[in-house]
């Protein structure tokens, strides 16, 4: 099974979330959160398009890659799960070393909040990369969905009903 970036960022929001998305239950399409989510990346920068490429590679998918500068740019809505982003964006450049590409870099854009984060190649991303790779896996093969942990940022959640049914 090939990881996405999707998984490592669940990996580091829930793993609650990360072991449902990956075993077939996807609830991103019923989120307004998600869906304002795409409109912001879609609208914000509307030559990207034009300028970057889109990559494919090994399971993940990146937008808007800039081939010339090896550089990876990743929109977000907010950085309410800042880590998480972060992490996803470690993980797209692991895998771009892993394939050839020397010291790659990204950038993370919040344009609601007119901020920007530059994340400069380390050689500690090659066993950050591994690590989490494994664990993802450990948890997705779990013969069963991990606990809910209630956290803060539940509610804002895609799968907010679904783990929170009982007490709806």
């Amino acid at each position: 099974m090939h990881l996405t970036g999707t998984h490592i960022a669940y990996l580091h929001t829930c793993h609650r979330k990360l072991w449902l998305f990956a075993n077939g239950i996807q609830m991103e399409h019923n989120s307004e959160m998600v869906a304002e989510g795409k409109l912001i990346a879609e609208t914000t920068y509307l030559d990207r398009a034009r300028k970057y490429t889109e990559l494919a590679i090994e399971g993940i998918k990146i937008d808007f890659y800039d081939a010339k500068e090896k550089v990876v740019h990743e929109v977000k809505k907010s950085d309410k799960v800042e880590h998480a982003h972060k992490a996803q964006v470690i993980y797209y450049l692991y895998i771009l070393h892993k394939n050839g590409i020397n010291e790659p870099s990204a950038i993370i854009e919040y344009p609601k909040l007119k901020q920007r984060e530059i994340i400069n190649w380390d050689d500690d991303f090659i066993t950050l990369g591994r690590d989490w790779e494994e664990e993802a896996l450990e948890i997705i093969r779990l013969e069963g969905c991990p606990k809910l942990i209630r956290k803060s940022i539940c509610k804002k959640c895609s799968y907010y009903e679904l783990c929170y049914i009982d007490e709806i």
